[in-house]
């Protein structure tokens, strides 16, 4: 039983054409469409496919990301952060973590508020804070580098995570 099994299994008949009937017979002629009935053929509706790469983003884009998006806050803050760090120069003033942060993101909407206010239009003021940060910002790096005191972004970072100055 087995063996005719196999034999089965191994005569696999496969259907051969008749390639000498197609070598031997002439094509036929097309006839032209005559030009007062144009003949309309549909056209094929091909799809071709969509090929889309989509990269692998690994864990330096997420840290970049972090790093600019921490820079963006404490630019944006940068006047607020500035007017603390000065009220904490005062002597017997200590402003150590949470309250610096709090008392830098009020000075910075106040700020932005007067902006606001005193010129019309929200793009244009947009503007005009965005230069008082980079002025403010320059302003903290001429300190740093022109006085004798040079540890400005030093003291302003222990200031705001908690530590003394």
């Amino acid at each position: 039983m087995s063996e005719e099994n196999q034999n089965l299994n191994n005569e696999v008949e496969v259907p051969v054409p008749d390639l000498s009937a197609s070598v031997n017979s002439a094509p036929e002629p097309t006839t032209p469409p005559s030009p007062a009935t144009p003949a309309v053929e549909p056209e094929p509706s091909v799809t071709q496919p969509q090929v889309i790469i989509k990269k692998e983003r690994g864990f330096a884009h997420y840290v970049g990301f972090a790093i600019i998006f921490v820079l963006c806050v404490c630019f944006f803050f940068a006047p607020g952060i500035a007017l603390t760090y000065v009220l904490n120069l005062v002597p017997g003033v200590e402003l150590t973590g949470i309250t610096s942060w709090m008392l830098s993101a009020i000075f910075s909407v106040v700020v932005w508020l007067i902006f606001k206010l005193k010129i019309k239009g929200f793009k244009k003021s947009f503007y005009f804070y965005i230069g008082a940060c980079i002025l403010i910002l320059g302003i903290l790096v001429g300190a740093e580098f022109l006085t004798q005191q040079t540890n400005v972004f030093g003291d302003i970072l222990a200031m705001l995570a908690g530590g003394d100055i």
